[in-house]
């Protein structure tokens, strides 16, 4: 099978090369490779390679930066995407556009499921719904996944950020108010392969199973990597000066996965314990980026 993978450069698109390598064909993009708010180039890319399945993946993720970037945030993760759907659809290819769980207002108590109207309270969110909407205008065959709190041995994230903060001998102050489903790319990426050998088309939320506020996931962290005696400490969002507002709640119940009798994906917790088994080496956090684990920075 032929895949083409745009962010592959990513956290994903790392764990989804490392995934699907075995047996198919891979084409990876980073940015650098292809800009896909290039409309004529990345239809002349998907045209030249004529893939099987495109996973998209490259967005602009970083939601304070967003708010300050609003017209390249939508170049990229809303025009971009109708651009790799309109690819798509002329060669004929699955699309799997991977979303969020932060197009949603997060007022709800209760997790968001896959017939939950979104609402999203900031560019980064509203970026990620037009993308959706663009991708069920032009494409026919496409899987839509949503999916909350993203970490990975690529790039910078909330858990990469912790360790790092332990390190540098820190002091840790994480937010209590703010709720969501912890996923493991590598977890998704399997997920993804999975899915895309079918033809149940639509929208899914697919991130681990339950869910955590932040406070919980960062003494969750901790735990994971063996590190005790500090202290982590509960703060309201208020504490901080962020750009962007960030949903309340964000915890995902992947009910399409379970109406369409796909295997969900594990428990946040055993998925954690498995990431830090798995993929956690010291030299890892050799030369971490240095940013607050308070603030998630980027979006899922």
């Amino acid at each position: 099978m032929k895949i083409a993978i745009t962010g592959s450069s990513g956290q994903l698109g790392f764990d989804l090369i490392r995934v699907l390598g075995s047996g198919n064909e891979l084409f990876p993009f980073s940015k650098k490779d292809l800009n896909v708010a290039d409309c004529d180039k990345v239809i002349q890319t998907f045209e030249l390679i004529r893939p099987d399945v495109i996973v998209h993946a490259a967005a602009c993720t970083h939601v304070d930066r967003a708010e300050a970037e609003r017209e390249l945030t939508y170049q990229v993760n809303a025009i971009g995407s109708r651009n790799v759907a309109v690819g798509a659809q002329k060669v004929g290819a699955k699309l799997i556009y991977i979303s969020t769980g932060y197009v949603f207002d997060g007022k709800k108590a209760e997790p968001y499921d896959e017939f939950d109207q979104p609402s999203p309270v900031g560019v980064y969110g509203a970026s990620k719904l037009a993308g959706e909407r663009y991708v069920q205008m032009f494409c026919d065959r496409f899987f839509i996944v949503r999916t909350s709190w993203m970490y990975g041995i690529q790039g910078s994230n909330f858990v990469t950020k912790i360790v790092s903060r332990v390190l540098d001998g820190q002091q840790i102050y994480v937010v209590d108010d703010k709720f969501g489903s912890p996923t493991y790319s590598n977890d998704l990426a399997r997920f993804i392969r999975q899915l895309m050998t079918t033809e149940k088309y639509g929208l899914y939320h697919a991130a681990n199973e339950g869910g955590c506020s932040r406070y919980e996931f960062a003494k969750a962290i901790l735990q994971a990597a063996n590190i005790t005696g500090i202290e982590v400490i509960a703060v309201r969002s208020d504490h901080f000066q962020l750009s962007a507002e960030r949903p309340d709640n964000s915890v995902l119940d992947s009910m399409a996965i379970r109406l369409n009798q796909l295997p969900p994906l594990r428990d946040w917790r055993d998925a954690l314990q498995s990431f830090f088994a798995d993929d956690f080496t010291p030299s890892f956090f050799k030369n971490p980026k240095r940013e607050s684990p308070v603030d998630p920075g980027r979006g899922n």
